[in-house]
């Protein structure tokens, strides 16, 4: 329940202070006697007589029309919200240098992917009315989730892949950007993204970058390149004959001059994920880029009340009239 004037409650505080005082300056008596003892006999003295009871109906009819002044309403809201999502393809770098362990969080190495996963996952999370699809590509491109709003599919599916998934160590680039094109071109919406995470060169596939990034800037889909990991050499984690782990330091050959151009081409930017810190603060970068709109309509019906809070009102004052003329009448 709420009420349209509800200031007029506050006249419900001041009723019974006024019923106070008017009962304590009280009304001239009828007839002067000098005991009420000489009556005691003759009528039972009460202190409670009809007069009070008068007086409480009409102090209730007053309550009920305060009430009714202050228009109490039974109220059902209904929001409505409308939104124009982004549509968004994370293509995802699973060739074997992704096992390169550069990556530190809470004292301990993580490999790229891991940390890929990671901050994926948190920036998935947040971009709640936007459908995202995931592609992942080795020496060849795959589509693990269509674009999509069952966000939790979609991390289900991220959380299982491992790496070697797909077999082959070479890095087809242009081809998973062309798989996560392919997946935009029939999309309908105004904002298409594509996030393309890798940490190599562009050495297999039949789709070269930079043809990919044409077909990006043809089809108005925006592209963020990002470098996964550190800058000069990486430890990559191998086993000798007797199953144990050990590093081997691996120079890291990041082909930042195509990324920096598939980024410009289409109007996207690139960033380079060197430690862990950054990496986060890259997707909140992105997702701050991308804005979501979201339209908001609020509806109300009320149920008005205040005709039962008169009805009510009327009712009581024509109880007190009626007992105040009859039964309980007062003489003179």
């Amino acid at each position: 329940m709420t009420f349209g004037r509800p200031w007029w409650l506050l006249v419900l505080v001041v009723l019974p202070w006024l019923a106070w005082w008017r009962r304590r300056r009280g009304a001239p008596p009828a007839f002067l006697y000098s005991s009420a003892r000489l009556l005691r006999g003759l009528v039972p003295l009460r202190r409670r007589g009809p007069s009070w009871w008068l007086a409480l109906i009409r102090g209730g009819a007053l309550a009920c029309g305060v009430v009714a002044l202050s228009q109490p309403r039974l109220s059902h809201s209904e929001t409505r919200v409308t939104s124009e999502g982004v549509d968004i393809v994370v293509v995802f770098d699973m060739s074997g240098s992704m096992a390169a362990e550069d990556f530190v969080v809470d004292g301990q190495r993580i490999h790229r992917m891991e940390m890929s996963r990671r901050v994926l996952r948190e920036f998935i999370r947040r971009r709640v009315n936007d459908r995202i699809g995931l592609v992942v590509f080795a020496a060849d491109a795959y589509v693990a989730v269509p674009p999509t709003l069952d966000h939790d599919y979609l991390l289900q599916t991220l959380d299982r892949l491992e790496l070697g998934d797909i077999p082959g160590d070479q890095t087809a680039i242009g081809m998973g950007l062309a798989t996560a094109l392919n997946r935009l071109r029939d999309v309908p919406g105004q904002s298409r993204v594509v996030i393309l995470m890798t940490d190599g060169q562009n050495n297999a596939g039949k789709v070269d970058p930079y043809t990919a990034a044409e077909a990006a800037q043809a089809l108005g889909v925006r592209v963020y390149t990002i470098g996964v990991g550190t800058r000069g050499r990486a430890p990559t984690p191998v086993q000798d004959v007797f199953g144990r782990k050990f590093y081997r330091w691996v120079e890291v050959d990041i082909d930042e001059e195509t990324l920096r151009h598939i980024a410009d081409r289409t109007g996207g930017r690139y960033f380079r994920a060197d430690n862990a810190e950054h990496f986060a603060d890259i997707y909140r970068e992105i997702d701050r880029l991308e804005k979501t709109e979201v339209e908001v309509k609020r509806y109300a019906r009320h149920r008005e009340l205040f005709g039962w809070c008169i009805a009510a009102m009327l009712l009581l004052l024509l109880t007190e009239v009626c007992l105040g003329e009859t039964v309980w009448r007062r003489l003179p």
